[in-house]
């Protein structure tokens, strides 16, 4: 049985970039990526415009509570992307780290998180590509 590749998103908040990404990379990944994402300072519940801008593309993350960061989850990952969190994310050798440096949507309107939202996808798409085999 083969290796399913695992990805941590984290931001600040866990309530906006890091949701969204990982709501993109759950459903566009088919199942064959695991998901995870967490914050360094998290709030109570997700950033409501993400949640909206999400929705107008089909994905529901309303349901998704922010979460704390842990040393476990950053172990866990094979590949650890960071939106904004600095060096508040723990190092361990042989992991793949990206920075996605990215507006953050807190105290945005939807109008504004839109762009934020399409720029994720993008890149989610890329990471895709990066973690599971071509298709013949």
């Amino acid at each position: 049985m083969s290796h399913k590749p695992s990805v941590l998103f984290v931001c600040v908040h866990n309530a906006g970039r890091s949701q969204m990404a990982a709501a993109f990379l759950a459903t566009l990944g088919k199942g064959e990526i695991e998901v995870r994402s967490a914050g360094s300072q998290p709030v109570d519940k997700v950033n409501p415009a993400a949640v909206e801008a999400m929705a107008e593309v089909g994905i529901d993350m309303s349901a998704e509570i922010p979460k704390i960061l842990t040393t476990e989850a950053v172990k866990g990952s094979d590949v650890v992307i960071t939106m904004g969190c600095g060096d508040e994310c723990p190092y361990f050798p042989g992991k793949r780290y990206e920075d996605w440096v990215l507006e953050d949507p807190a105290g945005k309107g939807v109008d504004s998180v839109r762009p934020i939202r399409d720029e994720i996808k993008t890149r989610v798409e890329a990471l895709i590509a990066s973690l599971t085999p071509a298709t013949a």
